[in-house]
């Protein structure tokens, strides 16, 4: 299982069997009050306010028997504090998002394993392919009943108007580089399209300049379905597409042509699915709490097609040197030694303003 609870302003949702779909003999999870949660991750992502004292991005406090109180900061000067005091000894982190260079929203996910001695509090920018991980030592469990109280809106809860989305998962959360493409999505394979659902390691698959190339692994994960995980339906006929296509905002289209050369002076660049809303060309869609993205990873960082229209497929960058790193990822288990390295991008990423012009240029 993995998803137990998410909420944003408008919403709650939670199940004892997970928010997914229910796998044949899932156990469910216990969600009464008093029992532990000797596992799991707490995900919040939020706007950055701008702030000149600390200010409360998630607030929970109760008293009584068993007192709990946990709060998220943005501080002055690019900082966030975590305090968690479950009374007996206080957690008390703070981590730089400054580090990370400047952006919009932020990801900080808290997961603990309690019965191993570990934890860690990771800060990801949503914009860029960067995490910065703090290592925590000896987290407690936390109550089901805290847990539930820290997502689900109440009297002893605050969240800041910033925040996008609250999470909470029975399992220790990958960060870092994630699948970004529906299951049903399209491939261009040297067989004609195929769902990459139905692809696996070893199968081959064409790039927009007709090399045939090894898929190295097909990596899928479930994610909250809100915030910067919320889909993005791409219609056709833009954009190439000759069926409508539904992918992460973090996924990055390939777009080429005389505009890109006459605007940018580049033959192809890199748009990410979240400003191509901003046209007719793409719009929000909601397909429940959670969503399941899917992708490939290949030798090198080559574009794939997908139902027409050129996309990104999974960059790594250089994450098999950073040990830490690389544990805390979706990657974590596979051999190390046999991973790619992903240098530069091939292609220079639009940044917002510039993202959002050629896209409407596009869909005129």
């Amino acid at each position: 299982m993995s998803w137990i609870a998410v909420s944003d302003h408008e919403s709650f949702h939670h199940s004892a069997v997970g928010l997914g779909p229910v796998a044949d003999g899932q156990k469910p999870v216990d969600l009464c009050g008093e029992a532990l949660l000797t596992r799991g991750s707490l995900v919040v992502e939020t706007r950055l306010p701008a702030v000149h004292r600390p200010r409360h991005l998630v607030y929970y406090n109760r008293t009584g028997a068993w007192p709990m109180h946990f709060s998220l900061q943005a501080v002055p000067g690019g900082g966030l504090t975590l305090i968690l005091d479950q009374g007996a000894g206080v957690l008390h982190q703070t981590i730089n998002h400054s580090e990370t260079g400047r952006t919009d929203v932020l990801r900080i996910t808290y997961s603990w394993d309690s019965r191993a001695g570990w934890g860690r509090l990771a800060l990801e920018r949503t914009d860029r392919d960067r995490v910065l991980i703090v290592p925590i030592h000896a987290p407690r469990p936390v109550r089901m009943e805290d847990a539930l109280a820290l997502v689900q809106p109440g009297p002893n809860r605050y969240v800041a108007p910033d925040v996008l989305y609250v999470a909470l998962s029975d399992q220790v959360e990958p960060v870092g580089p994630m699948p970004s493409l529906m299951p049903d999505t399209p491939i261009a394979t040297p067989d004609g399209y195929r769902a990459i659902k139905d692809l696996r390691r070893g199968d081959t698959v064409l790039t927009p300049g007709g090399e045939i190339v090894p898929i190295l692994h097909v990596l899928s994960r479930q994610v909250p379905a809100f915030g910067c995980f919320a889909p993005v339906r791409i219609r056709a006929p833009y954009f190439e597409l000759k069926r409508d296509i539904d992918i992460a905002p973090s996924q990055r289209l390939v777009l080429s042509g005389s505009e890109v050369e006459y605007l940018f002076g580049q033959e192809s660049v890199l748009v990410a699915a979240r400003h191509l809303t901003a046209s007719s060309g793409a719009v929000p869609l909601y397909v429940g709490p959670v969503a399941t993205y899917w992708q490939l990873l290949l030798p090198r960082h080559e574009a794939l097609i997908a139902g027409g229209t050129v996309t990104e497929s999974l960059f790594i960058g250089r994450l098999r040197r950073k040990k830490d790193d690389l544990k805390a990822s979706i990657l974590a288990g596979l051999d190390r030694a046999g991973l790619p390295e992903h240098g530069r991008s091939v292609y220079p990423v639009l940044p917002a303003f510039e993202a959002i012009i050629l896209a409407e240029r596009r869909v005129a």
